[in-house]
């Protein structure tokens, strides 16, 4: 199982060169991984800067860790920008990118940057949007008349180092049956088990489990996104166990609301199962 950590480019210690300096140090203290969050504005009203320029200094000061977006809400996004940007950091980063989607939350203020209110038409744009971005980087003229998008002739080249493509790792809550069903269609999972607007729970190993088997060969799950607790005994104990189930990746947030200190300190750690 590789080890990933879930960053934010907000609060104080959030510019985009600041967390290069750490996605570095991170892959030095032995993680396989740095995720960005994705939003337009960060809740609480914490400052918020551009993930992708974010990822592209990320991809430039790193040499072998992973890096995505975890996740990108793709109804508040033009997909041809979005397979454009993924195309340049997977380029950037010589093929170390993966796409982390999913619908977005009306919970923060992104909510406040798009009309799209109704989950369930933000999850059929999701849908289509996912087809056109695929479309544009297999590097080929795209034509195709949607229910949202339209595209004449559109070519995005260079094409993504990745082929056949950049891996598409879908988000939302487990336990609903739409985001199971959308990250089965692709190429990984990075599931939540509890809704946004509920406290935090884990991803259970029998749920891991479950996925794991009707994912196969080559599907990636990837479990977390929460901080890390203070009991280290259990943490191992979890990790070890998922790692049993069939999980690819375990990821652990660092709250943009600590300070550098701590944030640094958190990193220093290393991944709970080295």
């Amino acid at each position: 199982m590789r080890y990933g950590l879930d960053v934010s480019p907000a609060g104080s210690w959030g510019e985009p060169g600041r967390i290069a300096e750490l996605a570095a140090f991170a892959e030095r203290c032995g993680w396989d991984g740095v995720f960005c969050e994705d939003y337009f504005a960060y809740s609480g009203g914490l400052p918020t800067y551009d993930p992708w320029i974010t990822l592209g200094l990320i991809a430039q000061a790193t040499e072998r860790i992973t890096l995505g977006t975890m996740v990108t809400p793709i109804p508040r996004r033009l997909p041809g920008s979005v397979a454009a940007q993924a195309m340049t950091v997977d380029r950037l980063s010589g093929g170390r990118f993966v796409l982390g989607v999913g619908i977005g939350d009306d919970q923060g203020t992104d909510g406040r940057f798009s009309e799209l209110a109704d989950p369930r038409r933000r999850a059929g744009q999701l849908d289509e949007a996912l087809d056109v971005i695929t479309a544009l980087w297999s590097g080929e003229p795209v034509s195709r008349q949607g229910r949202y998008f339209t595209l004449n002739g559109a070519v995005l080249r260079p094409v993504p180092v990745q082929r056949p493509r950049i891996p598409i790792w879908v988000g939302g809550a487990i336990t609903r049956r739409g985001p199971r069903a959308r990250a089965l269609r692709w190429d990984g999972a990075c599931l939540y088990q509890a809704d946004p607007d509920q406290d935090w729970a884990d991803v259970t190993v029998e749920e891991a489990r479950r996925l794991r088997a009707d994912g196969g060969a080559g599907f990636v799950i990837a479990v977390g996104g929460r901080q890390r607790r203070a009991d280290l005994g259990a943490e191992r104990r979890y990790a070890a166990s998922l790692a049993d189930a069939g999980v690819d990746w375990l990821h652990e947030y660092v709250a943009p609301g600590l300070s550098l200190g701590e944030a640094r300190a958190r990193i220093a750690a290393g991944p709970i199962g080295a």
